[in-house]
């Protein structure tokens, strides 16, 4: 819908950019409901993270409990003979100010397999969680498990003078500026695809890998990186992929750019990142708890730096600790990562 559309301009407690319908109507559901009145609604997943619905979140769950969730394991087997192809649940809302210890979460294949569903009673302060409000869909013991072991970390990355950003070239709307060879006055361009076994390759023969240096806004400096795709494959076993950019490697550069579809994090407040520092965060990002924390925080493909820096984190020490163990052992794969960060995690 238009953000200017009456709906939209009615509800302005919850609207953020260019609301959805389904959500302006649960809203006026709930406020329509009497106290201890109860919902049920089938609505996408998308609202349960994300800053596009921090504001409806806000409003929801302040003034509504979530009682049941309920889960489909398939994005295109919910509805018969229609085209939907995103993740589907179905909720129970009660309009309450009670506090509910748990929250029951069922899921099932699809709209009529239900002979095989699963039912786990997750604490409410785990399933709803942080300033953010974000909503943790956990189908399992194993996923209560890694909530609750990476919620013993009291930090995130902004409380460590650390943000995820997103990279700052979109590519096809600067092709006057992209160029396919090096030369004077002119930077490399990094893209998701320079993410090779946990480092940073480049050149690799790629079109629009460069850049010119005289378009301001196209250029950050040259400094140590960790580098995450922005975008994977449903099918991908992995949604955080990583890659350690160390700025030593391209000392003939003052300045890099990043295509927007590679994510970074950078330093902010002067804070320096050196390498002990990059490598520890590619242990976190890399590792199979961290991954799995993201995929039960978010179902979509994409991931969302406004998500990345709320999770919880070590502090600076002990990720810089991580990033020793790693430089020492020279090995960049998953296993080693996970038993690296397993030491603080016992």
């Amino acid at each position: 819908m238009s953000k200017n559309s009456p709906e939209a301009m009615s509800m302005p407690s919850v609207c953020y950019g260019a609301p959805n319908l389904y959500f302006l109507f649960a809203s006026m559901s709930l406020f329509n409901l009497k106290t201890n009145g109860q919902m049920v609604y089938i609505m996408p997943r998308s609202w349960t993270s994300g800053s596009y619905f921090k504001k409806f979140r806000d409003y929801f769950l302040s003034n509504g409990k979530l009682r049941n969730i309920h889960l489909f394991a398939s994005r295109d087997k919910v509805f018969d003979n229609e085209t939907v192809l995103q993740e589907t649940i179905i909720i129970r809302v009660e309009k309450t100010d009670a506090d509910y210890p748990f929250i029951s979460i069922t899921t099932s294949k699809d709209s009529t397999e239900f002979d095989t569903i699963q039912n786990i009673e997750v604490p409410y302060k785990i399933a709803v969680s942080g300033d953010e409000k974000y909503v943790y869909l956990v189908t399992n013991n194993e996923e209560l498990e890694v909530l609750s072991k990476i919620d013993k970390f009291d930090c995130t990355l902004l409380d460590l003078n650390l943000k995820m950003k997103t990279g700052i070239t979109v590519d096809f709307r600067n092709r006057e500026f992209l160029r396919d060879e090096s030369g004077d006055g002119i930077i490399p361009l990094f893209y998701s695809q320079h993410i090779k076994e946990g480092l940073v390759q480049f050149p690799i023969g790629k079109d629009y890998e460069y850049v010119v240096d005289s378009k301001t806004g196209l250029i950050q400096e040259n400094k140590n990186y960790l580098f995450v795709k922005r975008f994977t494959s449903k099918d991908e076993k992995r949604r955080l992929q990583c890659g350690i950019y160390l700025s030593k490697n391209f000392p003939e550069y003052s300045h890099i750019s990043t295509q927007n579809k590679l994510n970074f994090i950078d330093s902010v407040n002067n804070l320096i990142i050196d390498e002990s520092l990059v490598f520890g965060l590619y242990v976190v990002f890399n590792s199979t708890i961290y991954d799995r924390y993201y995929r039960i925080l978010n179902g979509s493909t994409q991931v969302n730096s406004t998500e990345i820096n709320s999770i919880p984190m070590p502090k600076i020490n002990i990720l810089k600790y991580l990033g020793e163990k790693l430089i020492l052992s020279n090995v960049f794969s998953v296993e080693m990562c996970d038993i690296i960060l397993g030491e603080v995690m016992k």
